[in-house]
Order: C-alpha cells, then sequence, then structure tokens
C-alpha cells in the first residue's frame, strides 16, 4: 500500500465516521434540535410532521452515506471507481450547498465551512485516488 493510499484510506474513514455521527440528531429529542437551532442564531425551529421527517431523514441520510464512505475504505483497490464516484459527486455536491446555503440565507461561517469543505475534500478525494 502507497502512501497515498493509506492516505485515501484514512481520509475515507474519518469521512465516514463524521457522517456516522449525523445518527444521533436523527433520533435525538425534537427539543434538543430546537435549543441548537435557537444557540446557532436561527430563531426558532418551526414544528410540524414536515420538519421532523426532514431533519431526521436528512441526518439518517448522511449517516447511511457515511456508512457506505467507510465501506468502501475497507478496500480502496476494489471499489476504487466507487471512490473517485463519490469524489466527484462531493465536489458537486459541495458547489451545490455553497450556492443553496448562500440562497437560504445560512450564517456566513456555514456558508464558508460546509460547501467549500465537501468540494474540498472531493477533491482530495479524487486526487489521492488517481495515485493508486
Amino acid at each position: 500500500m502507497n502512501r497515498s493510499e493509506k492516505a485515501l484510506v484514512v481520509l475515507l474513514r474519518l469521512g465516514g465516521i463524521l457522517l456516522l455521527t449525523a445518527v444521533i440528531p436523527a433520533v435525538m429529542p425534537f427539543a434538543w434540535m430546537k435549543d441548537i437551532h435557537r444557540f446557532l442564531g436561527m430563531g426558532e425551529l418551526p414544528e410540524g410532521p414536515i420538519v421532523g421527517y426532514l431533519t431526521r431523514s436528512l441526518s439518517a441520510l448522511y449517516a447511511y452515506h457515511g456508512a457506505l464512505v467507510y465501506f468502501v475504505s475497507l478496500d480502496v483497490r476494489r471499489y476504487l471507481s466507487v471512490v473517485k464516484c463519490l469524489a466527484v459527486l462531493s465536489i458537486l455536491f459541495g458547489l451545490g450547498m455553497l450556492v443553496l446555503d448562500f440562497l437560504v440565507a445560512m450564517p456566513p461561517l456555514w456558508i464558508l465551512g460546509e460547501g467549500p469543505a465537501i468540494a474540498l475534500l472531493g477533491g482530495v478525494l479524487l486526487w489521492l485516488a488517481g495515485r493508486i
């Protein structure tokens, strides 16, 4: 295993573990979500079935994605085409989130931290995958 492959495995595993933590908000009490929303300076989190559904299902989807990312890290040579696909999709998703965060007026640190970080991670993953 060369250095690029080792770095790719570490990055995928760290990313997968980070994404897997999204299972926590998928099951946390809604009152905690409201407190976090208020703490972030975004006002009151509205109540209603669609809000609960979207917050929990999105968190579950992030955790699901984390499980997939971690799984492909277990054999990056075998799943190299999947890793490259995930990397390209991460770049596109990150750019899309940057635009979305701006359009819905997320806080400035959120705008600068979410989309660009995801796109940068995708770029690094793609670069490392290309060196294997």
